[in-house]
C-alpha cells in the first residue's frame, strides 16, 4: 500500500504535464483548420449518398 504514496503524485503530476500540453496547444491555434472547411464544401471526393 505504500506504493500508492509514489504512484498518486506521479499519476497527477503527468495529469497536469498533459493538461498544460493541451492548453498550450489550444492557445496557440493548432488546432484550426480556417481553410479546410472551405475547401471541403467544394470538394466532390465525397457524395452525400452511402452505396447500399
Amino acid at each position: 500500500m505504500e506504493i500508492l504514496a509514489y504512484l498518486i503524485p506521479i499519476s497527477l503530476f503527468l495529469g497536469g504535464v498533459g493538461l498544460a500540453a493541451f492548453v498550450y496547444t489550444v492557445r496557440s491555434n493548432q488546432y484550426d483548420d480556417p481553410d479546410g472547411n472551405s475547401q471541403r464544401i467544394l470538394s466532390t471526393e465525397y457524395d452525400d449518398k452511402p452505396k447500399s
